[in-house]
């Protein structure tokens, strides 16, 4: 008996490889299935997500429409798909330049979007700038900043965009977010603060354009972080608070992200948060025990800053 289970095991383990490989595979195809001849509309897609995003929805044969603020980088992304791509199973890309912190231009940006294709089937809204210290140390006027890009103007481009989508009764808008959407981390005040806003938006949008067939989707990952860069060793993990705080900073890699983007729109799912255990362990934490989450973040921040206890 041992023995036929000692040869049963590898065989076992062997079966349950290929019937997750297959059911990788076919996930993978209905996932372009779904995107095959749709407008898809990525902002910010000379971004590290934003070309892995570009990269998938390229193979799964949709017509793109590429937004970024760096014409050259943009060109060079429209060079290295076509250059990898099945031309006759695949459209070539359109680009265009938009700078979401730009408000005064998107309106108008936004229509030149519509005008490639004369409708939007997925806008994915990838867009978003970061700043980080201590909120007495950030100027207003970068906290405008930081809001124009992060949330005035993706709802600018949205207004324009949905419509459309409203009268053709379908569509789908996909937010990629942050975990700081959800809790807020020191430091980052402005950052957190845009985040809060833009998934509140989306969040009532949903439930407004539900009976017109038009799905609201936020993806929320903790960071995505950069391809060959991985937290670092150093004094910052001496203490609990130190290691949840480093935690929160694990980032999520774009290629992981881009696919869950795909998932999504295939899937047409509403939420997906994209974290390790110990940011949804948080995010629940700060939900049902506020006070000793923020006792936690304090006892972070003081240490950090070196900041004595009153008394």
């Amino acid at each position: 008996m041992g023995v036929t289970a000692l040869l049963f095991l590898p065989l076992l383990l062997l079966g349950i490889s290929g019937l997750l490989f297959i059911y990788q595979e076919v996930s993978r195809l209905w996932s372009k299935s779904a995107v095959q001849n749709k407008v898809v509309v990525i902002t910010d897609a000379i971004s590290g997500l934003g070309k892995e995003c570009a990269q998938v929805f390229h193979t799964g044969g949709a017509r793109l429409v590429l937004c970024g603020k760096n014409w050259e980088r943009l060109e060079n992304l429209y060079d290295s798909l076509i250059s990898v791509a099945d031309p006759s199973k695949t459209f070539t890309p359109k680009l265009v330049f938009l700078d979401l912190s730009d408000i005064s231009c998107v309106q108008d940006v936004a229509k030149e979007v519509l005008g490639c294709y004369g409708c939007v089937d997925i806008l994915v809204h990838n867009a978003s700038v970061k700043v980080k210290g201590p909120a007495n140390k950030i100027s207003l006027e970068l906290d405008r900043k930081i809001m124009d890009a992060n949330y005035f103007g993706p709802i600018t481009l949205t207004k324009v965009l949905l419509p459309n989508m409203i009268s053709r009764r379908t569509g789908q808008i996909v937010l990629v977010n942050n975990i700081q959407g959800k809790l807020g981390i020191p430091f980052r005040t402005t950052y957190a603060a845009s985040k809060h806003a833009v998934l509140g938006f989306f969040d009532c949008l949903r439930a407004e354009v539900e009976e017109y067939d038009v799905v609201v989707s936020t993806v929320s990952p903790t960071f995505i972080r950069s391809y060959n860069v991985y937290p670092g060793q150093g004094s910052w993990e001496a203490s609990v608070c130190k290691f949840f705080f480093r935690k929160l900073t694990y980032g999520v890699h774009p290629v992981d992200v881009a696919e869950e983007v795909m998932r999504t729109v295939r899937r047409k799912k509403q939420e997906v948060f994209m974290a390790n255990p110990i940011p949804k362990a948080a995010v629940y934490v700060r939900t049902f025990f506020p006070e000793f989450f923020f006792a936690v973040v304090a006892c972070g921040v003081k240490d950090k800053l070196n900041v004595p206890e009153d008394g």
